[in-house]
């Protein structure tokens, strides 16, 4: 079941003003939260992960070759296994993220197939949709004022990933490496999640809670909404953006402990520009020698500015 210090709201409810007080607790003290009524169903998420999946496990090699982008760190295309690493990006480690991905955005996309474009593309627009009506929300919840308002920061760069956790082999198991993803914190202004569970009923995905990490098991009907380091700038720090990792599971949990994890990116445009110095008061550190830095000087780094805190997870 789902740990109970982590809510679940209802998306019609939020837009009608139901629960504002107990959602602006939540934003400003977990920052995370499942939703409801998001507006997709079981079966949107199914179609795009089916046809990824088979795309992974019986994709030609040419097709896979002609689908990965060459600069490893733009996230268009299929993406191997173990060829990330968001523990050396985050200077908390140097394992792989045991995880293979295929990602797409607004243009510049690289689809293996024209039908996996047409199932995609349906996806990610529907996915568009419901994360900038989950952001309208989060940030009316707590008055947020960005500049040139709400509207013009939704007028954004969003990435859709869906990635595929295999079963770990013996060497990636919880007693030698404990974790399939490092700890981190999402750059964007909300992130969304659809998860498969894995078959034996371990939970992979851990959230920070209060100071401790606690299971993120995936909900029939329901997404899991990560509010973003760009959320907590354009609230002033009334919107946390918390922390989260893969974990790997233990030996007596490796068989059936596969999975997959729609992510939905709501990021800005590249040219939010933001304070460098209130970022630091906010928690984050920002190592760019300007007064005012913009989104794609902060994606430079790919997330090399993770909180302190992470380096103690």
């Amino acid at each position: 079941m789902t740990d109970t210090t982590v809510p679940t709201f209802d998306l019609t409810g939020l837009r009608d003003g139901h629960r504002r007080d107990e959602f602006r607790e939540c934003l400003r003290e977990k920052g995370l939260f499942y939703l409801t009524n998001s507006g997709l169903t079981e079966q949107d998420h199914e179609a795009a992960r089916e046809i990824a999946v088979d795309f992974f496990e019986h994709g030609p090699e040419e097709q896979k070759r002609a689908a990965t982008h060459p600069v490893q760190t733009i996230r268009r295309g299929f993406t191997r296994l173990e060829s990330e690493s968001t523990a050396r990006i985050t200077n908390t480690g140097k394992y792989t993220d045991y995880s293979m991905s295929y990602s797409m955005g607004v243009d510049e996309n690289l689809f293996p197939t024209p039908e996996f474009e047409a199932v995609w593309q349906r996806y990610f627009d529907s996915l568009n949709v419901a994360a900038k009506d989950v952001a309208r929300q989060v940030l009316a919840a707590v008055d947020a004022r960005p500049a040139g308002g709400v509207e013009e920061l939704l007028d954004c760069d969003p990435v859709l990933r869906l990635r595929y956790f295999p079963e770990v082999p013996e060497d990636r198991i919880a007693e030698k490496q404990p974790l399939r993803m490092a700890p981190h914190y999402d750059l964007s202004i909300v992130t969304l999640i659809h998860q498969t569970p894995c078959r034996n009923g371990f939970v992979s995905l851990q959230g920070e809670v209060d100071g401790r990490y606690v299971d993120l098991p995936a909900t029939p009907d329901a997404v899991l909404v990560f509010c973003g380091a760009v959320a907590t700038l354009v609230s002033d720090g009334a919107v946390k953006a918390p922390l989260h990792h893969v974990a790997a599971p233990g030996e007596d949990k490796r068989v059936g402990s596969g999975r997959t994890s729609s992510v939905f990116f709501l990021r800005p445009s590249l040219d939010f520009e933001f304070s460098v110095a209130r970022a630091k008061e906010l928690g984050f550190t920002v190592d760019l020698p300007v007064e005012t830095a913009t989104f794609n000087d902060w994606i430079g780094g790919n997330y090399i500015n993770i909180r302190k805190t992470a380096d103690a997870r």
